[in-house]
């Protein structure tokens, strides 16, 4: 199962076509105001935050969601990257960082869970994880860690025999962009 949260008003109807930019506050307020919608609806067991853009609002978010007396929610990273990397002599490498990359049409998987903190794989199963990322303009990248993650639950759960809980995965980004 998975669903996506989003704070309201981060939609665009641009697509590559505009570098959408927040400031660190507004990224704080973002986060602030969806934590309680996400502690209602969701309650995680697990924040996975997909580097390198959703490493800084699932930090944030992850302040936000602290409930006293309970431990933080323990955060994992991993790396996908989407976009194509620009050629070192393209002119906007090192003097304009602001030009838009355009989407790639690969998946690259870059870093991928490291439990040694946590035990095992098999602490995917039966949990409420979730996943974070700074902005969906393709659904790909968001797409692909949802599968590859259930793949490794499917298999943690076999090995297990786990006949309990499913683990369900929700999906907070900061910014959706719709296409036209």
């Amino acid at each position: 199962m998975c669903r996506t949260l989003h704070p309201l008003g981060t939609r665009t109807s641009s697509r590559y076509g505009q570098k959408l930019t927040k400031t660190c506050a507004q990224v704080h307020k973002l986060c602030q105001d969806a934590a309680p919608r996400i502690l209602q609806d969701f309650q995680p067991q697990l924040m996975i935050a997909i580097g390198g853009g959703g490493y800084v609002p699932a930090r944030i978010l992850r302040s936000f969601l602290k409930t006293p007396g309970s431990p933080n929610i323990p955060m994992q990273g991993i790396g996908l990257s989407l976009y194509e990397q620009l050629p070192p002599t393209h002119n906007s490498a090192s003097e304009t960082p602001g030009e838009i990359e355009e989407a790639g049409t690969k998946v690259t998987r870059t870093q991928w869970l490291d439990f040694t903190s946590l035990g095992e794989i098999e602490n995917l199963v039966g949990k409420r994880i979730l996943i974070v990322d700074e902005v969906d303009d393709t659904r790909t990248t968001l797409e692909y860690a949802v599968k590859e993650l259930e793949k490794d639950v499917d298999a943690a759960s076999k090995k297990l025999g786990f006949k309990g809980e499913k683990t369900v995965f929700s999906i907070f980004v900061l910014h959706v962009s719709t296409p036209h």
